[in-house]
């Protein structure tokens, strides 16, 4: 595979790391339900 391809896939398998695959750490949750602050507006 080449790194083109690897840099192809990356973004595809992250959003489904992090917003779909349960988690143990996360109570078998995906990380993205533990954000309480999407918008980024911290005052």
């Amino acid at each position: 595979t080449s790194e083109t391809e690897r840099r192809g896939e990356l973004d595809g398998w992250l959003h489904y790391y992090n917003h779909h695959r349960p988690h143990t750490a996360c109570s078998n949750q995906p990380p993205f339900s533990r954000l309480t602050n999407v918008s980024g507006q911290y005052s």
